[in-house]
Formats: C-alpha cells, structure tokens, sequence
C-alpha cells in the first residue's frame, strides 16, 4: 500500500496504544474491486500483523475459494487498525480516531463494493444502527468522506464458528458482493448520484 494510507506511528488512543504489539494496516491489492472491512485486530492478528488471521481468516479464505476468489484479489481492512484489551470491540471514540485513516485507504483502493464483516462495521460504515442477520446481503449506498460508495453488510466469520446457523447469511452475503462485481462487469451500474 502506499505510504499515505499506511499508518506506522499513531497514539491518538492511549489504551489501544498500550495493549498492541503492532499496527495492522490493510493488505491486499490497492486497486481491489472488493474492500472487506471488520472491526480491529485480535490477539492472532496483533501478532502476525495482518487481518483476519487465524480462525475468522480460515472462514473468509474458505468462502473466497469456494467463489472463485483468493486473498489476491481482494482487500482487508479494519475499523481501528490497533489490538483492543481482551478483544473487545473498539469504542465510538477509538472507531472516530482510526477513521481519517479507514477513509483514505478507501479512498486510494476506490473499491466497486466496500464488505462490512460483522455489526461494528456495518454500524460505522452505515452510520446507522444495523441487524446484521436480516440484512446479510443487502448492497446500501453509504457517503463516506463525501464520496458515494456501496457497502454490503456481511456476517463476521467468527459469528459461523460460534452460531453454525449464520453460515448461510454469510455465504449469501459473500454471493451478493461477487454477482454485484458481475454485474458491474456487464456496465450496470446500481449507485445513483445522491
């Protein structure tokens, strides 16, 4: 990724500061049609420096290959690019401090479609409150730092590991944002000026 959206110092949050090993930047192509964003590094992905790692990575890498897609070809981010204490869910204020960063990166990757993995996200990306099991799926039109984007709310991986049920909304979710980028390909486009 180019300098201007990877972070390599920031202590704008003391706590996350504190409890992270590394930062976790996004990998993936800067010109992927497909940006998958979750919400921070877990202890697995703080220690590889990398996202969705381990488990919840296993999941998403299987869904990707079973689509015809790989890592290669797609984008992944997070919210906060910093471990938070125990794996919790990063807080509004940390969310807030991390987002000039998550908007240039999807700034410079200009992706077809942005994947929110999971309910922090989707919430953050959507600026809404979100069910993330009844809209698993659904493509929204979202403004994000003044520039109409597609964000498709998507189950996080972790969620197949504990509850086996939401395999299904997340392999919809997964299908929907690879026939959105067939679509696309076809010259339909489905984002209107708003």
């Amino acid at each position: 990724m180019t300098d201007d959206v990877d972070v390599t110092d920031c202590r704008r949050c003391s706590e996350l500061c504190a409890s992270r090993s590394r930062i976790v930047n996004g990998v993936g192509p800067t010109d992927a049609d497909l940006l998958f964003v979750g919400e921070a590094p877990g202890e697995t992905e703080d220690e590889v420096g990398e996202p969705f790692v381990g488990r919840s990575g296993d999941v998403l890498d299987e869904g990707l290959r079973d689509r015809g897609l790989s890592r290669r070809d797609i984008r992944i981010t997070n919210c906060v690019r910093c471990r938070p204490p125990d794996n919790r869910d990063p807080t509004a204020e940390e969310r807030s401090n991390c987002r000039p960063y998550l908007d240039a990166e999807i700034a410079a990757v200009d992706p077809d479609v942005v994947v929110a993995l999971g309910k922090v996200p989707a919430e953050h990306l959507l600026d809404r409150s979100v069910a993330v099991t009844e809209a698993a799926g659904a493509i929204y039109d979202a403004r994000i730092d003044g520039t109409a984007r597609r964000v498709l709310v998507c189950v996080h991986p972790a969620a197949t590991l504990y509850d086996p049920s939401q395999r299904e909304q997340f392999d919809a979710a997964l299908d929907a944002a690879v026939g959105f980028l067939d679509d696309s390909a076809g010259g339909q486009s489905r984002l209107g000026e708003f």
